[in-house]
């Protein structure tokens, strides 16, 4: 049975501030892990990531719409100590919603195996927090 997590932050920043965290490799890297991309639907998404094992997510865009929402597939290579998700096995929808000062960024991820459920939510709480500070002090530039 698979599982659905959903969480959401407001990030000071502007929609189109943080969208470029999201489509620009070098902005990725920032918060994420080191990426190669090609942000435009059925384009591929790979992130190694920089903690841990070091292990990488591939996927494949499959909606962008600008300012406003990303969608992309989203699973690991077969490597050591990587999770037991098979490259673009599950779903990532990212919605981003202007709101006061900044960005409501609501993430929800579906497809997950029920055994990576609270792996995975404890890591996108984690590099949400990055995206946030990160994408603020571009925002203060």
């Amino acid at each position: 049975m698979s599982r659905t997590i959903e969480q959401t932050l407001h990030i000071r920043a502007r929609p189109e501030t943080v969208w470029r965290f999201f489509t620009d490799p070098a902005r990725l890297a920032r918060w994420w892990g080191t990426a190669e991309l090609d942000a435009r639907p059925g384009g591929t998404l790979q992130v190694a990531m920089h903690e841990g094992p070091r292990p990488v997510m591939r996927g494949r865009f499959v909606e962008l719409v600008p300012y406003e929402r990303l969608v992309f597939t989203f699973g690991w290579e077969a490597t050591p100590g990587a999770p037991d998700m098979a490259p673009e096995a599950s779903r990532v929808e990212v919605t981003l919603t202007p709101d006061g000062d900044g960005t409501e960024l609501t993430l929800r991820h579906s497809g997950l195996p029920a055994v990576l459920e609270e792996e995975t939510g404890d890591g996108w709480a984690h590099l949400l927090h990055r995206l946030g500070e990160t994408a603020e002090r571009q925002e203060i530039r």
